[in-house]
């Protein structure tokens, strides 16, 4: 029986993408499915075409954590989005889902050749030659020190986890249907009890936590708050 990738996984709507990767609302729309702004359609750049699913799949959501990297750095979706057509035409669907192409030598080789098809520059980059030698792009780095990957052959991108937070805060979409957690507990929820004039001791007690951990899922969700 043929399995179901973990990346095809339905797990949020487009607004729930903007609001989880702090994103201007209706960013992940353009990202994912496309838009079309004075008679000019621009293609999506993480879908292979436009449709009319409002559902987000994993793989979707990664893909976009990694365009918000490029997006900080001010550079251009519709640039990057030949060089993501083509390795999606190389590698499958949800190219940067996986490790290979970042963590891999012949992976970031075959970014590279790529990138220099599409005519990529400076800041839309994902990879680089230093000393002789293919490396991550700043962007990419950030990207991938967030990601924990799974153990099987294909190694796709298994759960998010902040590495500004201690990557003590996980999306998981195996776990809360990818809400964010720590350990198993909604930070909203944490967030909520801090709200209610509970301390980050008292709220600690309560879902067997360490202060720590509660302060880091509040880090979090604060940082939410400022985004929107």
């Amino acid at each position: 029986m043929a399995t179901t990738s973990l990346l095809d996984r339905r797990v949020y709507a487009l607004a729930d993408v903007d609001r989880l990767l702090a994103l201007p609302s209706g960013t992940a729309r353009r990202w994912i499915n496309g838009y079309q702004r004075a008679g000019v359609l621009y293609p999506p750049v993480v879908r292979f075409e436009q449709t009319q699913d409002e559902g987000v799949t994993w793989g979707e959501f990664v893909e976009a954590r990694l365009l918000a990297e490029f997006r900080a750095r001010g550079a251009s979706m519709q640039r990057l989005r030949p060089a993501v057509v083509r390795l999606r035409e190389e590698l499958g669907p949800y190219p940067l889902a996986h490790a290979s192409p970042f963590l891999d030598v012949e992976g970031r080789e075959l970014v590279r050749r790529v990138q220099e098809q599409a005519g990529l520059r400076g800041q839309e980059m994902l990879v680089v030659v230093r000393n002789g030698q293919v490396m991550v792009s700043a962007p990419v780095n950030g990207f991938v020190g967030d990601l924990r990957y799974g153990t099987t052959a294909d190694r796709e991108v298994a759960a998010v986890a902040p590495a500004r937070f201690g990557g003590v805060v996980t999306l998981d979409p195996l776990h809360q249907h990818g809400r964010p957690v720590v350990r198993a507990v909604p930070t909203e929820v944490v967030a909520e009890q801090f709200r209610a004039g509970e301390s980050a001791e008292r709220i600690a007690e309560l879902f067997d936590l360490t202060t720590a951990q509660v302060e880091q899922a509040l880090r979090f969700e604060l940082s939410l708050v400022r985004s929107a």
